[in-house]
């Protein structure tokens, strides 16, 4: 994208969290909208973490889920709604290879450094493969350094970062400006700080929020800060 097209582009921020399938239904059905849109869209992705409890090393996967949702068929057709879901867009859902329920504190630490050399799209498209169909346990700093190096950061930097405290209390610093917004579920796209879509919405819904907000005066559009 030239300097031109980025000072003129329509700017969606998507608050979202990696261990969420249904944020991975949003980013896929996004990248659709952004396709059919057809002018240039900057997308910045903010954190949330749906359970911050969870500990750092992580929590067994099926004994987590079965406490949040009770055991039963209740999680089972869950899952098979969403790997429905994920065939149409091109996601392969292996819930079954999931054996971690991470914190995904870390996980949005590198997001956040992804910014800078613009790995953002790549590295958080790399913790939803990683995550929902290789089944790795992206709250391990190890495998968070190998998605990084394959985006083209560097593997020291990004371990030696991980092992420090940088950018822990930012992180959740944006995640309650998420939440004082009205934030309270994800996905949630933000269309140029102003109009928000709650949920993993059809491509052609966003499509049409950003025809909506580009119809409107060039001076009443605002840079996203959310």
């Amino acid at each position: 994208m030239s300097s031109a097209d980025s000072a003129s582009a329509l700017v969606v921020d998507v608050v979202s969290d990696v261990v969420c399938p249904w944020c991975y239904l949003g980013k896929k059905r996004l990248e659709k909208a952004i396709a059919d849109f057809g002018r240039p869209v900057t997308v910045n992705w903010r954190p949330f973490q749906l359970d911050a409890t969870i500990p750092p090393e992580g929590m067994d996967r099926k004994v987590y889920m079965e406490r949040k949702f009770g055991a039963g068929d209740r999680i089972r057709k869950a899952h098979e709604h969403l790997v429905a879901l994920g065939a149409e867009i091109g996601i392969q859902f292996a819930f079954d290879r999931i054996r971690i329920s991470p914190n995904t504190l870390d996980a949005h630490r590198l997001i956040r450094w992804a910014a800078e050399p613009r790995r953002q799209e790549q590295i958080v498209e790399a913790l939803f493969q990683a995550y929902f169909v290789d089944g790795m346990d992206i709250g391990d700093r190890g495998v968070l350094a190998d998605i990084a190096v394959a985006a083209g950061m560097d593997f020291d930097n990004v371990r030696a970062r991980l092992a420090s405290d940088e950018d822990r209390a930012a992180v959740q610093a944006d995640i309650r400006s998420s939440q004082r917004i009205g934030v309270t579920g994800v996905p949630t796209f933000i269309i140029a700080n102003r109009y928000g879509l709650v949920g993993a919405q059809p491509a052609d819904e966003l499509t049409r929020a950003f025809e909506q907000v580009a119809e409107e005066a060039p001076g009443d559009r605002r840079a996203a800060t959310a």
